[in-house]
């Protein structure tokens, strides 16, 4: 509002001005009266001349640098517009047009928007300033235009005055999509935000990532590199210099910054890539510098120029290297190119810009085609002055033809029609005829609904009011001798990929690979980057992945860990391997060794029973508490074997808790069955009356056996159900799994060890105490030392398990279990089997007699001894004792007999003549 409060009451734009404006019909470059005039703003030529006047006044000045693509643009507007007024489109109703040049100035294009503005069927072009122009009745209902994003958006703030819809066909910036600034802006093309990620797509998935970046310094190029490099870091690409050229050639900083911006790509020699975001005529003044420095690259061309003929057929091109582009997607253009070969037939008399090709035609005619095209580009409108005659004799239908950028051609068809779709949709119920029949603003809304029919595809609008048309990529390539631009690939914007039409193409595309542009070399699968003193994220130091990590692409940032505790990776791996399996398993040489061990016990308890049962009727077999409690006891010891077999193989619920089980309860069962024996040796050969008494109190073979290893079961049901044994992975070891048993309740463990210890430990004491035997019957003796081979055995176990880990944990407690076993075992029945065997003349009932009639008399002899000693301190007395005691074996019942001489005893104490006979009956009954 107060832009337009300086036209209060009205804004008259003068028809008195400079000789290059005499009035302001004659300020459109080309018009056609119609029943609705539709706007065009085209920069036909590149540059408005500068006053050299002083004062400089306020006068629109004449243009140079005729761009002919941008002519073609004004030809296609007026061919599209013929087209529907010949057509049943619109329904009688003729559409009309106003073009206006631009001359890439937004001063120049303002004033063309202002004509645009001004109300409808006046005499003088006066522009209303009011607060409501619901019923406002503008000059033109649309605008098609304008060439560049820095004017569309100047000329968008003044249209959105009236929302006055503007399409353009090639104003790309990203801002242009904010609906909130510019509300009556639509576009035929896709915005910067997909042509840059597109480069940066390509950019990436050609494996450069260090790059130059040349825009020109106006609102177009600033916003598209703001949005390029926003893209390029999202893709891990850095920029390694941006460089700004003046927006007009007219600057005078214009060509040092052209040398500066071309020094700074000669001296980055790992830069390869450079994205140019300019204007044709700047790519041309960037190109003829960067040619005579001998400077090639890899180009990448931003839609302003990628189809540009002007510059694909500049002399030596080719030195430059290779150009690869994104241009609009185009459609089919044929009737446009049968309209340029009839145009010469054309009326010139309402369009100046084809006056003024004509006009160049006859100035450059004695050209070749490359000199012809600069010709063109280097006239002036000053220098325009005569008249050409025949213009048929200089037509070149060819130049045209060859000048067309396709894409640009289609989205200004798509421009006109889109308009002329929402003009249909308005005139449904109202006289379009009458140019106040709709204002703008209603047809604004109607262009948000438009569909338009492009080679039988449908397009519309999105929300930001543009039409995602999609990319061709384009790649110059020299073909007999000519630079031709050729299309390699589609970029799809709605997906983000491109689209390859064969094998061909798409081996077009990797070649661009081999051109390197990194800051580093890249980092290797097995590697990743660590970034180093520099600003830029892309040059680092590739450090190989440490243990347990690993990559598998090229230049990652850092590198995967292995997911979880069943995999590893080593030193600068691609992959992680998963981790083996260890235990102690049935092949393993070790385990076999233990296994082999536990099956020679198992033989030896066999053969054990085999000649205890064969000599069943022996002494050596009765003494030793008969075949019953023989074969419990070598029972136990086989189920103590056969609990080794558990600690072997894979570990499973079921192994884990039967191993520790069966050998506890066995082991338990074992001691207690020796331990009543211990009790029965005891009783058998103590002389002490207190422990006799003691003895015949305890010795309760069954209840004892019973009780000691119920106690075990107990230990073992409790362990079982409230902390049972389980299969546990452990991953001490980087490279493996190793599957072992925990043992649940180490708590448990200890108590049910601990019992087993305590009932060796009473077995121990007990046949330590009956030691002193007949000699060839020690077998208390041997007893007390199987209890110390257990007792060393298992002390060793305890700081060896302690710290053993790996498979080979459980062969350290079968190693135990067999030398304790072993060693109760042997010790308990090998020196029964060797007199067995061996000494089979001791082995007999009356050897044996009298062996324990002789110990017996021994032991008689010892307490009289001890007694007549103690007895002769206390009264100095002096008693010997006889032993004149003979026995003789009698032949029909067996029994023996004893005679004792009956000598006092001290203090008139003696021994009873059939002492010695009452001892040899109680051991013999108890044995």
């Amino acid at each position: 509002m107060v832009l337009f409060s300086f036209l209060i009451p009205c804004f008259v734009i003068s028809t008195d001005i400079a000789s290059s404006c005499q009035n302001t019909d004659a300020f459109a470059g080309a018009s056609s009266p119609g029943d609705i005039v539709i706007g065009g703003l085209f920069a036909v030529h590149n540059e408005m001349l500068h006053p050299e006047d002083h004062p400089i006044k306020p006068a629109i000045q004449n243009c140079a640098g005729f761009e002919i693509q941008v002519f073609l643009q004004t030809l296609a507007m007026i061919h599209a517009i013929e087209m529907i007024n010949n057509s049943t489109l619109l329904d009688g109703v003729t559409l009309g047009y106003e073009i206006y040049d631009t001359c890439a100035e937004v001063t120049k294009a303002m004033a063309s928007t202002l004509r645009f503005l001004s109300k409808f069927n006046t005499s003088e072009d006066i522009v209303e300033f009011k607060c409501n122009y619901s019923d406002y009745v503008p000059r033109i209902k649309a605008v098609t235009g304008a060439s560049y994003s820095e004017v569309s958006m100047a000329v968008s703030r003044l249209l959105a005055l009236q929302l006055i819809p503007q399409v353009s066909p090639a104003s790309s910036a990203e801002i242009l999509s904010d609906k909130i600034r510019f509300p009556s802006f639509f576009r035929t093309i896709p915005s910067d935000f997909h042509q840059t990620r597109a480069m940066a797509h390509l950019i990436c998935e050609s494996g450069w990532n260090w790059i130059g970046v040349i825009a020109t310094d106006d609102d177009n190029g600033r916003f598209a590199l703001e949005s390029f490099a926003v893209q390029a870091m999202a893709n891990s690409v850095c920029i390694a210099f941006k460089e700004m050229l003046p927006a007009y050639l007219s600057d005078e900083t214009f060509h040092t910054k052209v040398d500066r911006a071309v020094e700074k790509i000669v001296k980055e020699t790992r830069v390869n890539v450079i994205v140019v975001f300019m204007r044709q005529f700047h790519v041309l003044k960037l190109f003829k510098k960067a040619i005579e420095r001998n400077v090639k690259k890899i180009w990448i061309a931003s839609d302003n120029w990628s189809t540009a003929v002007k510059i694909s057929t500049m002399p030596n091109i080719r030195q430059l290297g290779t150009i690869v582009g994104f241009g609009f997607k185009s459609g089919d253009i044929s009737p446009f190119q049968d309209f340029l070969r009839n145009l010469h037939e054309k009326p010139t008399e309402n369009n100046t810009f084809l006056r003024e090709y004509i006009m160049l035609l006859s100035v450059c005619a004695h050209l070749e085609i490359e000199d012809f095209q600069m010709c063109i580009s280097n006239q002036s409108q000053d220098d325009l002055t005569q008249n050409v005659e025949n213009p048929h004799q200089i037509w070149r239908d060819d130049f045209l033809n060859a000048n067309i950028e396709p894409g640009f051609i289609h989205s200004t068809i798509l421009a006109v029609y889109a308009i002329a779709h929402a003009i249909k949709r308005q005139c449904k119920h109202r006289n379009c005829k009458d140019p106040s029949a709709f204002a703008p603003w209603e047809l604004l809304e109607e262009l948000k609904k438009v569909t338009v029919d492009d080679d039988d595809t449908e397009i519309r609008f999105d929300s930001k009011g543009d039409m995602s048309t999609g990319y061709d990529v384009l790649l110059w390539k020299e073909i007999d001798g000519h630079m031709e631009i050729t299309t390699m690939a589609e970029y799809d914007p709605d997906k983000g990929y491109f689209i390859f039409e064969d094998e061909e193409k798409k081996k077009e595309f990797l070649d661009l690979k081999k051109v390197q542009s990194t800051c580093c070399q890249h980092c290797r699968p097995g590697q990743m980057k660590k970034v180093t003193e520099s600003p830029h994220t892309c040059c680092y130091e590739c450090v190989y992945c440490p243990e347990n990590h690993y990559s598998n692409q090229t230049d990652m940032d850092y590198c995967y860990q292995c997911q979880n505790k069943t995999y590893w990776a080593p030193i600068n791996s691609t992959t992680c391997y998963r981790k083996t399996i260890h235990f102690l398993s049935w092949t393993d040489w070790f385990a076999v060794f233990l296994l082999l061990l536990s099956a020679f016990g198992v033989v030896l308890i066999l053969s054990i029973s085999a000649i205890f049962t064969k000599n069943l009727s022996t002494p050596v077999v009765k003494a030793s508490g008969g075949l019953t409690v023989c074969y419990i006891i070598l029972l136990s010891h086989f189920f103590i074997f056969l609990s080794t077999v558990f600690f072997i193989g894979e570990p499973t619920e079921f192994k884990c808790r039967s191993r520790q089980t069966l050998f506890g309860i066995s082991f338990a069962l074992c001691i207690s069955c020796i331990l009543i024996k211990s009790l029965k040796i005891l009783l058998a050969f103590s002389f002490d009356p207190k422990l006799q008494n003691f003895l015949k109190c305890v010795y309760k073979p069954i209840p004892i056996v019973v009780t000691c290893t119920g106690i075990q079961v107990v230990i073992c049901t409790f362990w079982l159900i409230f902390r049972a044994p389980f299969v546990k992975q452990n991953f001490s070891i980087p490279r493996a799994i190793i599957l072992e048993c925990n043992e649940g309740s180490i708590v448990a463990f200890g108590i049910m060890l601990g019992y087993i210890a305590a009932l060796a430990f009473i077995c121990f004491i007990f046949a330590f105490k009956g030691r002193k035997l007949p000699e060839n019957y020690n077998e208390a003796k041997f007893i007390t030392f199987g209890m110390l081979i257990y007792f060393i055995a298992w002390i060793v176990f305890i700081p060896v398990y302690a710290t053993t880990f790996g498979k080979y944990l459980p062969a350290v407690e079968i190693i135990v279990i067999l030398i304790s076993n072993y060693g109760i075992l042997c010790c308990t029945f090998l020196p029964k089997c060797y007199v067995i065997i061996y000494k089979q003349e001791t082995n007999t009932k009356s050897a044996f007699l009298k062996m324990i009639y002789t110990y017996s008399s021994k032991s008689v002899g010892s307490i009289a001894v001890s007694q007549t000693s103690l007895d002769s301190k206390s009264s100095g007395s002096r008693i010997t004792v006889s032993d004149s005691c003979k026995a003789e074996k009698s032949s029909v019942d067996g029994n023996c007999h004893f005679q004792a001489p009956a000598q006092r005893l001290a203090k008139d104490k003696v021994v009873p003549k059939c002492a010695a006979r009452t001892l040899f009956r109680k051991r013999l009954s108890s044995i």
